[in-house]
């Protein structure tokens, strides 16, 4: 975001990092909760978003909406988000989105699963990738979200933690892109409230322990930042290693050397 939206964003963001710390994944339920409502109510996001309107017309507006639906602390979050400007109707629910995320985010941290949350939402993400039948589920738009919610709770209750389990269903909406990019989004965010980058490695086979911590050091020397390491075992790569952080890739694998080579010699 930018602009008014941006600075809008900070303060809502603001808003949850006071929420006391055994009621921030509450706070994060109602958020998502709050921004399926809003989502439906063009009119409602309209007025929410604009300028001309005060703030306590909109605050009474938000009371009206969500009386007996969330509680004073959320509202307080609420209250932060409907007090700012936004440039568009979508960026406040975006903005709120992200607001969710940040308050799981800070659940699964007071809990000590700060990195157990990045991690198993990097796992999940690959096991429904590489599920035919889940992904072409999460990634449907006719599916109903409470039939998604359903089927990966179904998939991965019990074994995630709540936290995990609520971004992969709030992914699974889908509601600026697909789920595998909404996915992939949360996951970022997540990493940089830690001040972490995200690195994926493909590589041919599991690395061990002193193999992970010998490439997480080295990224972490390139990039300056504490480094958020996951890995793909991939049985395309031959040999070597492809690294991506955020838009750069590093493809150092023996396949692509072979095809680099190839169109070389082919002109």
């Amino acid at each position: 975001m930018r602009g008014s939206s941006a600075k809008s964003l900070d303060e809502t963001l603001t808003a949850v990092s006071a929420v006391a710390a055994d009621s921030v994944a509450q706070v994060g339920a109602e958020l998502f909760g709050a921004v399926e409502i809003l989502d439906g109510a063009v009119a409602a996001r309209r007025v929410l978003t604009d300028p001309s309107i005060d703030a306590a017309g909109k605050r009474k507006l938000v009371e009206g909406i969500f009386a007996g639906k969330i509680s004073q602390t959320t509202n307080s979050v609420l209250d932060a988000a409907v007090g700012g400007r936004w440039a568009a109707g979508r960026d406040l629910t975006d903005g709120l989105e992200i607001a969710g995320v940040a308050a799981y985010t800070r659940a699964a941290d007071a809990a000590g699963h700060g990195d157990v949350l990045e991690n198993e939402l990097f796992e999940a993400g690959c096991v429904i990738h590489d599920s035919a039948e889940l992904r072409q589920i999460v990634s449907d738009k006719a599916v109903a979200a409470t039939a998604k919610a359903s089927l990966l709770k179904n998939v991965f209750g019990g074994k995630v933690t709540d936290a995990t389990l609520a971004l992969l269903t709030q992914a699974a909406v889908a509601r600026t892109a697909s789920f595998e990019k909404v996915l992939d989004s949360f996951s970022r965010q997540v990493a940089a409230r830690e001040d972490r980058l995200v690195a994926v490695a493909r590589v041919a086979y599991e690395l061990g322990d002193d193999e992970r911590a010998r490439l997480t050091a080295a990224l972490t020397t390139r990039y300056g930042r504490a480094i958020q390491l996951n890995t793909v075992v991939d049985p395309n790569v031959i040999g070597g290693i492809a690294v991506s952080v955020g838009d750069e890739v590093v493809d150092a694998t023996m396949s692509t050397r072979l095809e680099a080579a190839r169109r070389r010699i082919a002109g």
